[in-house]
């Protein structure tokens, strides 16, 4: 197979894909348009963060099979075209994490001790007054985490060993994944705002994540705390932050990333960034280099090598998108897939208590088929509503067993009212919830069992789940209301388990239901929760 290498990678990557039978070139720095005349010849492409793997550049590679990104994110790379023509995408999401890890934990080091500020003052100013420079340790104080993911939980493991008491908030992630690390959870952001004296943030960013720490939430921290955030620039409000420094309320701060950031590949006498920030003595900025080490280039680039090498010989990766597959087999397949991904979708959207274990029970038919593929479908649709880099059906698993879940996979052949269903059983501390789905015909897709409830519905891109007391004359203003917002219902069921009780309905509705939409059904006297699931 032959593959083009656009931007470079470790030298023991190119080696690893010759010595494997692959014809390699090394064409560092390729324009876009000299890329665009010659990728007709290529069974493959590695890139890094520069070449853009875009429409006009798949129309011509007509042999690409594989696309592989020597790194974390895949934003030049247009996945949902490689995917319609059957490319595997592969990048290296965990390559780089001990850089990331390491870099917040220097960070926050020299933010206690003013380390850059000093040697700025020695190096630059001649002055070596260390009286200037009184730091504080970070021996015995509180370290909060935010996000405990893969990197967190490596930043949670370091400070530790700085004794540090270190507390974290991510309601994502089991308590059992708590207790293992030794870390304290916090039920709340707040919580935590009022307990670090360091805080270091290691999220996605997100609509919900965006901004997450803004003026109010510094209004709750601690006199004097301190603030790392080597994950994402937008996660803290940089106008808040600047204030609260300026005010004396934020003692320090350390960002590696910025919002927006600058572009790091301009000369310095072309640089036109500006940030009030850099205006402040106590901030400490770095220009993104959370995965910059020597040891994680080699780790990405020897990594994706190999993922593009047995992507090529036709074996399972860890892929952003799912594998190809036969027609006939997805042909077959989709339908159930789709199934699955549709109920592993409903707990997180409906539900906020963490899941600690989830079974996937197959009846019928199904039972007697492999389901593997079904299961990291169910787990795909899980993860998505609260991941938010790419799930695939190879790294699906993975995840959910990083963030403490076990699963269970079960069969039984006894079903009496359908010909195949799916069940999928939620675990939290304090109950168990299931969904089941069936598939009729060929195609027909159909939501049976919603926690506990008995329905028959086909779930549609937008759907409201109602809860409510079964009392007449509700069913009308749910209508009444959103029709007066002009939303139009596509199909609505009721069900209920005991008359005079509780009572739950899927709406299916032609579009998103605004947020103040949602509050009116909320305020219905009856109403019990209004949740808008989107499949």
């Amino acid at each position: 197979m032959k593959i083009i290498v656009t931007e470079r990678i470790a030298e023991d990557g190119i080696n690893y894909l010759k010595e494997n039978g692959h014809e390699v070139d090394t064409r560092y720095g390729i324009s876009h348009e000299e890329l665009l005349e010659t990728i007709e010849d290529y069974d493959a492409i590695i890139v890094r963060s520069v070449t853009k793997v875009n429409e006009e550049l798949l129309q011509r590679a007509s042999k690409l099979k594989v696309a592989g990104r020597a790194g974390n994110g895949i934003d030049n790379i247009e996945v949902p075209a490689c995917t319609k023509r059957g490319i595997i995408v592969v990048n290296t999401p965990e390559s780089n994490i001990m850089a990331a890890a390491e870099l917040a934990v220097g960070h926050a080091y020299a933010i206690f001790r003013n380390i850059p500020q000093a040697h700025w003052a020695g190096k630059a100013q001649n002055d070596f007054r260390r009286s200037r420079f009184n730091g504080n340790e970070l021996d015995e104080k509180t370290a909060g985490i935010i996000g405990l993911g893969r990197i967190g939980s490596i930043v949670a493991t370091k400070l530790k060993g700085s004794n540090m008491k270190v507390i974290a908030y991510d309601p994502y992630i089991t308590d059992e994944k708590f207790k293992k690390l030794g870390v304290e959870r916090c039920d709340t952001l707040e919580e935590l705002l009022k307990q670090s004296d360091l805080i270091s943030l290691h999220t996605p960013k997100t609509s919900e994540t965006y901004g997450m720490i803004g003026e109010e939430q510094l209004k709750l921290c601690k006199k004097d705390v301190r603030i790392v955030n080597a994950a994402r620039g937008g996660l803290v409000n940089e106008e808040a932050l600047y204030n609260a420094i300026k005010e004396g309320h934020v003692a320090a701060a350390a960002l590696d990333v910025l919002d927006p950031e600058p572009n790091y590949d301009k000369k310095p006498e072309d640089q036109d960034y500006q940030n009030k920030l850099f205006e402040l003595d106590n901030v400490i900025i770095t220009p993104h280099l959370g995965a910059s080490t020597a040891e994680a280039n080699y780790n990405v680039g020897t990594a994706v090598s190999k993922l593009v090498s047995d992507a090529l010989k036709g074996e399972m990766v860890a892929a952003v998108n799912m594998p190809p597959m036969k027609n006939k087999d997805l042909n077959e397949m989709k339908p159930y897939l789709d199934l699955a991904e549709i109920l592993g979708k409903i707990y997180y959207q409906a539900e906020k208590e963490t899941v600690n274990k989830i079974e996937i029970v197959y009846s019928g038919e199904l039972a007697e088929q492999e389901t593997k593929i079904l299961s990291l479908s169910v787990l795909k649709g899980f993860l998505d509503i609260v991941i938010k880099e790419k799930v695939n059906y190879v790294n699906a698993e993975f995840i959910a067993k990083n963030m403490g879940i076990s699963i269970v996979e079960s069969k039984t052949s006894q079903l009496e009212k359908y010909t195949n269903l799916i069940t999928v059983k939620f675990f939290t501390k304090s109950k168990v919830l299931s969904v089941s789905g069936t598939v009729f015909a060929i195609q027909e897709i159909r939501v049976v069992d919603f926690f506990g409830y008995k329905l028959d519905f086909e779930p549609t891109p937008y759907v409201l789940a109602i809860q409510n007391v079964d009392v007449p004359g509700i069913i009308g203003q749910i209508g009444t209301i959103l029709g007066a917002s002009d939303i139009n219902i596509a199909a609505m069921q009721w069900s209920r388990n005991h008359k005079g009780e509780k009572a739950v309905a899927f709406v299916s509705v032609d579009c998103e239901v605004p947020a103040n939409v949602l509050e009116l059904l909320k305020k219905i006297n009856g109403v019990l929760k209004v949740t808008l699931l989107k499949f």
